[in-house]
């Protein structure tokens, strides 16, 4: 989650919303690393988490990540929460829930819905309270 967070905290450089994402395989090595790039890249599927798997997808040269865990600062929106489900990731890790948008328990359950035909094994609130920090301060800042 800590490689997570450098990523949020980088996505402010560019006025993104601070979410930052990992993918690990099973040996725990880092293949895969993203962070918004909704504003850098003016594309609306610029989060973290469809950065980090497609990175981890080239990077293992296949796109079944069988295998790997998805580790986010915050929990994954439905867009996000069915990348990971058709990716084929062992794991979800999130750090914060997102009461407004969470599609892995809070709003939605997208990646424990038994009608799919995978389901990740979900960890949350990892060092939720720094990711929580991280997206206070910059939407108060944005408000201010």
């Amino acid at each position: 989650m800590e490689a997570a967070l450098e990523e949020a905290r980088a996505a402010l450089a560019t006025g993104d919303v601070p979410i930052g994402a990992v993918v690990v395989d099973e040996a725990g090595a880092v293949v895969g690393t993203g962070r918004n790039v909704r504003e850098a890249e003016a594309d609306p599927t610029g989060h973290a988490e469809v950065v980090a798997l497609r990175a981890a997808a080239r990077a293992r040269g296949e796109w079944r990540l069988s295998g790997c865990t998805l580790v986010v600062t915050l929990e994954p929106c439905t867009m996000c929460a069915g990348a990971a489900v058709l990716s084929r990731v062992d794991r979800v890790v999130f750090g914060a829930y997102d009461d407004k948008a969470g599609a892995v328990g809070s709003l939605w359950d997208v990646v424990r819905d038994r009608r799919l035909n995978h389901r990740p094994e979900v960890v949350a609130g990892v060092l939720a309270g720094e990711s929580a920090a991280l997206l206070e301060a910059f939407f108060a800042a944005h408000r201010a």
